[in-house]
């Protein structure tokens, strides 16, 4: 349970944060941008949530769905803020799992089974709920940068790059779902404007 009584410490104030098992790292090291990351697509997320409630029906269950992400998007940050090399076995690091990347794609297979297949790449847009899951899918592709870069320097859980890839995959096919299951679509059409 995290409990925090103040919000300010002044620990960072020269530019330098704290890992989760205690190591200071100055605020722009890779790792610290990897979880920086997470943390930005978990708001995004917070923005689809909203606009998705705003629909109603039928979004309650991508609503629900995302919801149990933001809190696997928080799992993520604090897998990514402790390095692999921490052995402590009476208070083991929290690691995203395969059940974690297993709900994702099970997420994925049961929205897609409704979509038409797709003949062209998908611009974007649409609806207002649509494109914050279009945003939320860059940002959370950003953040895969991020990591894989990290994983060519330090040791990282395989699971947390496969759950970062398999979330932006299921960002894309909500965002089809929001636009009226793919109804709403606004499709790329290669050299239309030369």
């Amino acid at each position: 349970m995290v409990k925090l009584n103040k919000i300010y410490t002044r620990t960072g104030d020269k530019g330098e944060t704290a890992l989760g098992d205690g190591t200071r790292l100055p605020k722009h090291a890779p790792r610290v941008s990897a979880y920086g990351e997470i943390d930005e697509t978990n708001a995004v997320v917070g923005l689809a949530i909203v606009a998705l409630a705003a629909k109603g029906e039928p979004t309650t269950d991508m609503v629900q769905t995302l919801t149990r992400i933001q809190n696997d998007l928080f799992d993520l940050g604090a897998d990514l803020c402790t390095p692999e090399t921490q052995s402590d076995a009476s208070a083991p690091a929290l690691r995203i799992t395969p059940a974690q990347v297993t709900a994702l794609e099970q997420d994925i297979d049961h929205l897609n089974a409704d979509l038409d297949p797709l003949t062209s790449f998908v611009l974007p847009g649409g609806t207002a709920a649509a494109a914050h899951l279009h945003h939320a899918r860059t940002v959370a592709r950003r953040a895969e940068r991020m990591m894989t870069s990290l994983a060519t320097q330090e040791a990282i859980n395989p699971q947390a790059l496969n759950y970062i890839n398999r979330l932006s995959d299921l960002l894309f096919v909500m965002a089809r779902c929001a636009n009226n299951g793919s109804a709403g679509d606004v499709l790329w059409t290669p050299g239309e404007n030369r």
